[in-house]
């Protein structure tokens, strides 16, 4: 009988993810997802409500589902909140940080200085925060996976958009730093970085301007589901996904290749 060439899984069946922002848009949709394949799921977001509403839909599949209040902001939070995952699960296999908001604001606006603390504190610093709370997990791990979500802001600009834009490109910088750093662990660090997505961001952006905007940028000319990006996600967290590491992955419809 002739010996199998393939012999990595794609299976995260009874594996531990960490999903933050997981209350609504793609990480609601991360989260679904992998409770669908199996995995055992922590969800984190200062939304409450919406927290719970998510956990009730997965749990209508699935019992492994913990749900953690946590503003992303605060370091004690963030590093208490993974502990206690790791605890109650015994391990952690994925950390897929997506928590992330935007919030437009002119450099010389009164908010200006508030919305780029914030911005940086949940999608830069607690990024890092959450990776480093994760590593005694991460390290007992047989595939342990660091997911970023940053996003294709991360290779341009829109205009009022400076905080939400830095704090993008520190997460893909992040992303190639922890992967140097944490590789010779076997802990694979990756991002994704989306383009226009149906999620609570982009909710207020008229369905009209939405379609102009896709037909005239993206090669899809559409926008895309959360749940699009999520198997994006999930297709890095793979044990298989083994020897890919400080990639930045875009998910956008060929926003970032079209010139006309």
């Amino acid at each position: 009988m002739t010996e199998r060439l393939t012999k990595l899984s794609r299976s995260v069946d009874g594996s531990t993810v960490i999903v933050t922002g997981a209350a609504s848009g793609m990480g609601r949709a991360t989260a679904h997802l992998f409770a669908d394949e199996g995995a055992k799921v922590a969800l984190i977001d200062i939304d409450e409500s919406g927290l719970n509403r998510v956990a009730d839909e997965i749990r209508t599949v699935s019992d492994n589902v913990l749900c953690l209040v946590v503003d992303l902001s605060d370091r004690l939070s963030v590093e208490r909140a993974v502990s206690h995952v790791i605890e109650h699960y015994g391990g952690l296999d994925i950390l897929v940080n997506n928590a992330g908001f935007a919030t437009p604001a002119a450099i010389d606006s009164d908010v200006f200085e508030r919305v780029w603390s914030r911005s940086l504190d949940v999608m830069a610093t607690a990024q890092a925060w959450a990776i480093r709370a994760a590593l005694p997990g991460l390290r007992q791990s047989d595939h342990p996976r660091v997911v970023n979500i940053a996003s294709t802001e991360a290779y341009g600009a829109t205009r009022l958009n400076s905080a939400y834009v830095a704090a993008k490109h520190a997460s893909v910088g992040l992303t190639r730093a922890m992967a140097v750093d944490l590789g010779k662990e076997g802990i694979t660090v990756n991002c994704i970085c989306p383009g226009p997505v149906h999620t609570g961001i982009t909710q207020d952006i008229p369905e009209d301007a939405k379609q102009i905007f896709a037909a005239r940028r993206t090669a899809l000319r559409r926008y895309a589901d959360p749940e699009e990006i999520a198997h994006a996600t999930l297709s890095l967290s793979l044990p298989s996904a083994s020897f890919i590491t400080g990639a930045a992955l875009v998910v956008d419809g060929g926003l970032t290749i079209r010139n006309a």
